[in-house]
C-alpha cells in the first residue's frame, strides 16, 4: 500500500503534520517544544489575512468555522503567519456536551498544528483548553512544563457553571504544566487570577481584539 504521508490525497488524516514528531506516552499527542514569549497584542486569525501590521500575534480565540480552514488546508496560511511576531495554537472547541472522543480529537488538532508550525519556523504559544474534570487525562498532554502558556477568559466566566469549571480546570493545569508564565486572552480578574501571582507565575493580559478596535476609533 503506497504511503499516504506521500499523497495528499490519501492522507484525510493529516498525519503529514507530525510525521516527524515525538509523541506523548499516553495518547500520542505530537511534543511541542517549551516557549517563552510573553505577547503585547494579539490578533484573531480571520482578521489577520486583511492586516499589515504584523507586530503581533495571530490567536483562534474566535468561532471554530472561523478556522477550520487552517485544518483543512494549513499551507496555505503558512507564509503569512510566518509574517506575524507569533501564533498561540488553535482554539479547536472542548464543549462540554460533545462527546469525550471529539474533545479528544481537538485537543490532538491543537497540537497537531501547534508542532508543525513550530517545526516551520513559526513562533508559538501553546493554547490550553479544558473542560469538565474528564478532560484533565488529555488537556494538557503534549505541552511541556515551565515556559509560557495561554488561555482565554473570553466567554468562560460569565455564568457561574462555566466559571467554576475554568477555575477548577485552570488549578489543574498550573498543578500539570506548572507554567512561568500565563497568557490571557480578554479579562483577567483578579479572584481568578490573584492567588497564581502570588505563586510567582507571571500573568499576561492581551486585550480583547475587539475593544481594542473601538478604543483606536474613538
Amino acid at each position: 500500500m503506497k504511503n499516504y504521508h506521500e499523497n495528499p490525497r490519501l492522507d484525510v488524516f493529516k498525519s503529514n503534520l507530525v510525521k516527524d514528531a515525538y509523541f506523548s506516552r499516553a495518547l500520542e499527542f505530537p511534543l511541542l517544544s517549551k516557549t517563552e514569549f510573553k505577547p503585547e497584542r494579539a490578533i484573531p486569525f480571520d482578521k489577520a489575512l486583511k492586516v499589515t501590521d504584523y507586530n503581533q500575534w495571530v490567536h483562534f480565540y474566535i468561532h471554530d468555522y472561523c478556522f477550520e480552514r487552517i485544518w483543512n488546508n494549513p499551507k496555505q496560511y503558512l507564509e503569512m503567519l510566518k509574517k506575524f511576531a507569533g501564533v498561540i495554537t488553535p482554539d479547536f472547541s472542548i464543549y462540554r456536551e460533545l462527546p469525550l472522543v471529539m474533545q479528544m480529537w481537538n485537543t490532538y488538532r491543537n497540537r497537531a498544528i501547534g508542532y508543525w508550525l513550530q517545526s516551520n519556523g513559526v513562533n508559538i504559544i501553546p493554547n490550553v483548553r479544558w473542560g469538565d474534570e474528564r478532560t484533565y487525562d488529555f488537556a494538557f498532554e503534549g505541552i511541556a512544563q515551565g515556559g509560557t502558556v495561554a488561555i482565554s477568559t473570553n466567554g468562560c466566566i460569565q455564568k457561574k457553571i462555566d466559571r467554576d469549571y475554568f477555575i477548577d480546570g485552570l488549578a489543574e493545569m498550573v498543578k500539570i504544566l506548572k507554567p512561568d508564565t500565563i497568557v490571557n486572552y480578554s479579562y483577567t480578574p483578579d479572584h481568578v487570577f490573584t492567588r497564581y501571582k502570588e505563586q510567582g507565575i507571571e500573568i499576561v493580559q492581551i486585550e480583547n481584539y475587539a475593544l481594542t478596535v473601538r478604543k483606536a476609533v474613538k
